[in-house]
């Protein structure tokens, strides 16, 4: 659909409240985020899952177009804005906030990446840059006026970028960010819900994470032969790392620590608390530990569990 499709009313109709159907209404779901990270798969993903999706939409057709489809209560529609309609983007938050006091929930996804693996997928597609204007003769950008293309683009998007759930792309693949989208619309209704991440200090800190623990202190199970070629979740590893009395106490500090702050992260009206648990390779102890923790969070709160270096690697395997 296109967004010429569309014939914005005159007069200004604020967009109808969600329609009653007895339970709590189905989110708009926002993906946004900075060009290269994403947005083409997570849409393609909310498509599959059955949502009604528009590319591209000019923020001043938002509310007709969710007066338009509020009368099919049973449709659900995800709307894709970036920085191709950035002349209007001052009025997108705005908009949202009206949206909300009317009734119309919304789920704001903002992707992100490294701007060094931004550069690299636009090298490899030889796709342009929206903000850039260079041409490297090739008919694609240099890195540098694509490198600063990028930073203005941040920099156009950031206030987008806090007012929403961040999902770092920079280390994953296509079916990962997939399953990563349907995890969070399908949570969508919980007032907060908890998301634990494993990870790999050597390969970067997830730019999501709202906190972060560091477990390449405790045990290494990765030293131990019979072992290394296992991860986290394997019994081998539980076992060892069930024996080791520091993870049990790091284990306990970190439930602690969250325990005592949910109810103030709750309070700020969050969607998501990403907790990103990193160990040297993500293989090992970030593994252990974030399933553990998901198990002691689950029965209190809606819980997510995403393995980012684990997950790549089975997706490679197969």
């Amino acid at each position: 659909m296109t967004a010429a499709a569309l014939d914005p009313d005159p007069h200004g109709t604020p967009a109808a409240p969600a329609a009653t159907t007895g339970t709590t209404p189905q989110p708009v779901v926002l993906i946004s985020g900075i060009s290269g990270s994403g947005k083409s798969v997570a849409i393609n993903a909310l498509e599959d899952a059955g949502y009604f999706c528009v590319d591209n939409l000019p923020p001043e057709l938002l509310p007709e177009l969710i007066r338009l489809e509020g009368r099919n209560p049973h449709r659900r529609l995800a709307i894709a804005a970036d920085v191709r309609t950035a002349s209007s983007l001052p009025k997108l938050l705005p908009m949202i906030d009206t949206l909300r006091r009317e009734g119309t929930p919304v789920l704001m996804i903002f992707l992100d990446s490294r701007t060094e693996t931004l550069v690299r997928r636009f090298s490899e597609t030889r796709r342009r840059h929206p903000l850039s204007s260079e041409d490297d003769g090739q008919g694609g950008q240099s890195r540098s006026a694509l490198g600063e293309a990028i930073e203005r683009e941040r920099e156009m998007l950031s206030p987008l970028r806090e007012a929403s759930t961040v999902i770092d792309t920079s280390d994953l693949r296509p079916t990962q960010l997939r399953s990563w989208i349907r995890q969070l619309v399908g949570a969508a209704h919980s007032s907060l819900t908890l998301v634990f991440e494993s990870f790999a200090f050597k390969h970067g800190v997830p730019r999501d994470a709202d906190l972060v623990f560091d477990l390449r202190v405790l045990p290494n199970p990765h030293y131990v032969r019979e072992l290394r070629a296992l991860n986290g979740r394997d019994a081998g590893v539980i076992e060892f790392l069930q024996a080791q009395p520091e993870v049990a106490e790091m284990l306990a500090q970190i439930e602690g620590f969250l325990a005592r702050w949910l109810p103030a992260y709750e309070q700020d009206q969050r969607s998501y608390l990403t907790v990103a648990i990193g160990c040297t390779g993500g293989q090992h102890r970030s593994v252990y530990s974030v399933e553990q923790l998901a198990a002691r969070f689950r029965d209190r709160i809606p819980t997510l569990v995403r393995h980012r270096e684990l997950e790549a690697k089975e997706a490679a395997q197969h």
